[in-house]
């Protein structure tokens, strides 16, 4: 391993580069590993730019629902693309190094659209809960503008809380260790290498996600507790069936994402006595399953865009 080369200034100190390690101790199946996270991310890819494909071009589309779906779309293909690329070069061609603005670059990409993914998924609640609780009002209240408001709400939110991770870290010195033992630059990974009192650094990391999963987690809880109870209102079993079923993906995409990365980022900081190869693996399909899964799910859930596809596969109408 190459040693770490300092560059100075300002009183702190960093390393010229970092050195990700991939996956460790499966160094000899790293050229196998990789082609299964190949396929993962094409199909992530290939399955999110058909959904904006056939939400740009199909007007009928335009409508909250499908437009929360377009920025879903969009923050998956980021998500991905921030970290999948580097990752296929370091399994398949030893390309081992990230110089140190690229890695801090990298994690402030991952932080903010996880964020801004919470965010959006929050959001879709609310459409769910509005056109369930109030169907002949849900247009007149998620109005266009209301849905991009609440897009760049949440992208605002993600960039004012993430944005401090960066400045924070590169304020300060690293030890001379500058091994990464995972794929990817991840804000608690860089911290760990550095050498100086980082409780506030943690502190703050703590407060941000709590702020973001506590509060997105709260509203998409209280939005399908409502709607819970105004489905099982509705005076038949097949109007039930078919509110349900308008749900059925959203809380899919839910759990693809949560779950996951509930894991790793409590894994980072109290899961000591988790096998390290666990949490890399949950920590790489967190940024690559959701993305993956999502368009998989709402193309199978949602008819208009299953429709859609069959056609543009078939050429002709299902």
């Amino acid at each position: 391993m190459h040693p770490p080369t300092l560059a100075t200034g300002n009183n702190s100190s960093h390393p010229v580069l970092f050195i990700l390690l991939g996956i460790p101790a499966l160094e000899k199946y790293h050229f196998w590993i990789a082609f299964p996270f190949l396929v993962m991310y094409a199909v992530a890819v290939a399955g999110n730019i058909t959904i904006l494909h056939i939400i740009r071009t199909d007007h009928s589309l335009h409508e909250p629902m499908y437009l929360f779906l377009a920025m879903l779309a969009v923050t998956d293909l980021v998500l991905s693309s921030s970290t999948q690329p580097k990752m296929l070069a370091i399994l398949w061609f030893h390309a081992h190094e990230i110089e140190y603005h690229a890695c801090l670059i990298q994690v402030f990409f991952i932080h903010t659209f996880s964020s801004v993914e919470s965010g959006v998924l929050m959001t879709m609640a609310l459409d769910r809960y509005v056109a369930i609780c109030f169907p002949l009002r849900h247009s007149s209240i998620l109005t266009t503008s209301v849905v991009i408001k609440l897009g760049a709400a949440v992208m605002v939110r993600g960039l004012v809380l993430v944005s401090p991770f960066c400045f924070m870290i590169s304020g300060m010195p690293f030890c001379p260790n500058n091994v990464i033992p995972q794929s990817y630059c991840e804000h608690m990974a860089v911290l760990k290498l550095v050498c100086a009192d980082t409780r506030v650094n943690r502190g703050y990391g703590l407060f941000a996600a709590f702020s973001v999963v506590g509060f997105d987690v709260i509203v998409i809880s209280v939005s399908y507790v409502m709607i819970l109870r105004a489905v099982l209102q509705l005076p038949s079993g097949e109007a039930r069936f078919k509110a349900f079923g308008t749900c059925a993906s959203h809380v899919c995409v839910i759990l693809a994402f949560y779950i996951p990365a509930l894991f790793t980022f409590l894994t980072h900081r109290f899961g000591h006595h988790v096998p390290q190869l666990v949490h890399i693996m949950f920590a790489n399909f967190y940024l690559l399953v959701p993305p993956m899964l999502n368009p998989i799910i709402y193309g199978v859930g949602t008819r208009q865009i299953r429709d859609r596809v069959i056609h543009g596969c078939c050429g002709k109408d299902p």
